[in-house]
């Protein structure tokens, strides 16, 4: 997932409109997390999972990925949030994931492995697993494959009049337009391992941005189009930290190191803040569980600072793929504190924390 991590020895199971809301029943929270979110309301059911969704320019309608019941891989769909129900855009066949609106509305960006000559097979092995998995009454561990099938196409809406974008042999994915819609970022294995790349929205004008050994993916520019955040295991395989590097691949900052593991950032859009889901590595014996983090950023005589990180949630479920709505009122993640434990999208109204740097 855009936002989908590298393949890990440790293997996590993942599993705005007010009218709307009110004829469901309100999700619990914590009194911690009373302190940012309200009104929190479980916006997709009737899959077997779901997450990683997206606001629509106008902050009406979603875009996500979702496994249906009858078939083993992820679709993307659109969802109006005045009680619209879920329509699929992708073709509905072969492995699809990291949707996104672009900034006029008018297209959407997904990847999908729909074009795998050898699809029938891929399916076929992919629902014995699932079978053998039922009948062990085990659940389903997070894995995420970088299937050299997978490549970036854009759409209507509707998701009419599909086209290719990326042909190069090799794993793409991860893609997301940047603040005005002439940019893509994203992740891609075409130089033998994941890295960090540029495109003009019509696929051309490639660019690498980085080149580091192991795995950096999930890229997001900046909502001034100066910076490009993402995630990275480059230090120790499986200890994903964040970092930003320049649109130009000038200038790269790291901006955690720890024993912990963070992914899944993004820019809130209207004030200078970061957010991802992060969990305690440090410990073996201790099942991590990951939670929302936020921090504030500023860039001074060209340097990439952050401050004082903020925990926004501490439930015992698992909460990722933080995104905010347009206008930065809404927060939506995955989550997996439903009842089935399945994860499945979760919207609320958010408040900002205050902003605390050293040496202010």
């Amino acid at each position: 997932m855009c936002r989908a991590f590298s393949a890990l020895a440790w293997s996590v199971w993942l599993g705005l409109a007010a009218w709307a809301w009110a004829q469901q029943e309100p999700a619990p929270l914590t009194k911690y997390e009373s302190r940012f979110l309200k009104n929190v309301r479980q916006v997709t059911h009737g899959f077997v999972k779901a997450g990683e969704g997206y606001f629509s320019p106008d902050g009406r309608t979603i875009i996500y990925q979702a496994v249906p019941q009858d078939y083993p891989f992820y679709q993307i769909y659109t969802q109006r949030l005045d009680g619209g129900k879920p329509r699929l855009v992708s073709t509905g066949r072969g492995r699809t994931t990291c949707a996104y609106f672009h900034p006029s509305g008018q297209k959407i960006l997904f990847a999908s492995s729909h074009l795998d000559p050898n699809l029938a097979q891929t399916e076929a092995e992919e629902r014995k697993y699932q079978e053998q998995l039922r009948r062990s009454g085990r659940r389903q561990r997070y894995r995420w494959v970088f299937d050299p099938w997978m490549d970036i196409f854009e759409a209507r809406p509707d998701g009419s009049q599909l086209r290719r974008l990326t042909t190069a042999p090799g794993y793409d994915a991860e893609g997301a337009y940047g603040p005005r819609g002439q940019w893509i970022a994203f992740c891609s294995t075409r130089d033998g391992d994941p890295d960090i790349y540029v495109m003009k929205a019509d696929g051309t004008q490639v660019r690498q941005l980085t080149n580091a050994p192991g795995y950096d993916g999930g890229p997001f520019i900046s909502p001034d189009g100066q910076w490009i955040i993402f995630r990275s295991d480059r230090h120790q395989e499986g200890y994903l930290q964040l970092f930003v590097i320049s649109f130009d691949g000038e200038r790269l900052f790291q901006l955690t190191n720890d024993r912990g593991v963070h992914w899944g950032p993004y820019w809130h859009p209207k004030a200078p803040w970061i957010i991802w889901a992060g969990a305690d590595h440090s410990n073996p014996s201790r099942r991590p569980n990951y939670d929302l983090w936020m921090m504030p950023y500023r860039v001074r005589e060209g340097r990439f600072e952050v401050g004082h990180r903020v925990r926004i949630t501490n439930h015992p479920a698992a909460d990722v793929l933080p995104v905010f709505s347009p206008d930065g009122r809404y927060l939506m993640w995955t989550s997996t504190r439903t009842q089935d434990r399945s994860s499945q999208l979760f919207l609320g109204e958010f408040t900002l924390p205050e902003a605390r740097f050293d040496n202010q």
